[in-house]
């Protein structure tokens, strides 16, 4: 499996915004909670993380921009 971003089910309120700006698919809502779905299409992003209200959600890879 591709490394993905980490939910903190603790901290998820369920609210749904990073399902909305998840452009893979890789997030749903299940029973409540965002929950990860395996993916090969994840671009890494990191989107997802940033959009959180309540910082359930942590990207365990740095982001590297090349200019």
């Amino acid at each position: 499996m591709v490394e993905m971003p980490y939910i903190d089910i603790a901290r998820c309120d369920g609210c749904g915004i990073c399902v909305t700006v998840c452009h893979c698919g890789a997030i749903i809502i299940e029973n409540g909670k965002a929950r990860m779905i395996e993916t090969n299409r994840c671009g890494w992003c990191a989107v997802c993380e940033a959009v959180c209200p309540v910082g359930a959600l942590s990207c365990p890879y740095e982001i590297v921009i090349e200019g």
